[in-house]
């Protein structure tokens, strides 16, 4: 006989795999919909809305993502410095040139992450590198070949 109830995970059932991404000529809005899908475990058939089942993603190659059209120049992201009238914004390509290039990546799934405790101990579980090296090989990461999954999601 088949079972109709809903199975609900509870944290100490959850299984977290590791999978490394790499961001090498991808679109920023594709590659951070599918990280933040596997954050949440939405992936899973075991998911759980309040329960943290993600699993770890690691992104390399973090200053190589790409943006379709004129988004690199036109496309202000505005930031505020805490001060009266400290509004400042910078463009995606000052953005990917500037110091930390990883943040584009981390700002764009932090945006898609449900807001409050929850979102942020799942966004703890995001690592994201600028160069081909990362230090969570011991964890032995699957790699997810994000370009393979539609065409649009590489640009080149």
């Amino acid at each position: 006989m088949l079972s109709t109830q809903t199975r609900s995970l509870k944290p100490a059932e959850v299984q977290k795999a590791w999978v490394v991404v790499d961001a090498d000529g991808l679109v920023l809005g594709r590659l951070a919909s599918i990280i933040a899908k596997r954050l949440r475990g939405k992936h899973k058939p075991s998911f759980t809305p309040h329960v943290d089942c993600g699993d770890h993603v690691v992104v390399i190659n973090a200053e190589k993502v790409r943006v379709t059209g004129k988004k690199a120049d036109s496309a202000i992201f505005y930031y505020h410095t805490g001060y009266p009238g400290g509004i400042k914004g910078r463009s995606f390509r000052q953005r990917i040139q500037g110091r930390r290039p990883e943040q584009v990546i981390v700002k764009a799934v932090e945006r898609m992450i449900t807001r409050g405790p929850l979102g942020r101990r799942q966004m703890k579980n995001l690592h994201v590198y600028c160069g081909p090296e990362h230090p969570h090989a011991g964890a032995k990461p699957v790699v997810l070949d994000v370009a393979a999954m539609n065409r649009k999601n590489k640009i080149g």
